[in-house]
C-alpha cells in the first residue's frame, strides 16, 4: 500500500507568529493532533505543533499562552517523504524518529499527511474487505 492511498489531503496552517492560545484554539475547534507550521519568509522551512508540543513545552512550563508564538514552540523540519512510498517504509521512519506522522511533499511543497491513525484505519479497512 502506498502514502497516496491513506494520505489525508486537507491540511490546516498556522501562521509561526501565530499566539499558542491561538494554535489551542484551532486544533480544539478543528479536532486536530498537529498544524503545519507556515514558513516566515522563503529562507525559512515549515514546522509542526502538536498537542505534545504544546502541553509539554508550554503548558507544563508555565508560559503564557498569549505571548508565546507558535515557532517557539514547533518542530522543525518536518519529515517529508514521496507519495509512491510504501506505507512499510512510512511506519519504519515514525518508529525510528519516534514521531506520530510524516509529510507527504511534492515540489517543496506539502500536500499530504499520514498519521499513525491514519495507518490504523487503513490496516483496520483493509482487513475489513478481506485483504
Amino acid at each position: 500500500m502506498k502514502l497516496e492511498d491513506i494520505m489525508v489531503k486537507k491540511i490546516e496552517y498556522i501562521e509561526a507568529r501565530a499566539s499558542l492560545y491561538d494554535a489551542i484554539e484551532k486544533m480544539i475547534d478543528l479536532r486536530l493532533r498537529s498544524l503545519v507550521v507556515k514558513p516566515e519568509d522563503e529562507d525559512d522551512i515549515y514546522g509542526v505543533i502538536t498537542v505534545r508540543d504544546v502541553v509539554f513545552k508550554a503548558i507544563y512550563q508555565g508560559s503564557d499562552l498569549n505571548k508565546t508564538r507558535v515557532k517557539e514552540v514547533a518542530t522543525k523540519p518536518v519529515v517529508c517523504v514521496n507519495k509512491a512510498m510504501d506505507i512499510s517504509h512510512a511506519i519504519k521512519l515514525m518508529k525510528n524518529f519516534n514521531i506520530a506522522r510524516v509529510f507527504v511533499c511534492d515540489n517543496m511543497q506539502i500536500v499530504g499527511i499520514v498519521s499513525l491513525m491514519d495507518v490504523m484505519k487503513a490496516f483496520l479497512i483493509t482487513r475489513a474487505k478481506g485483504g
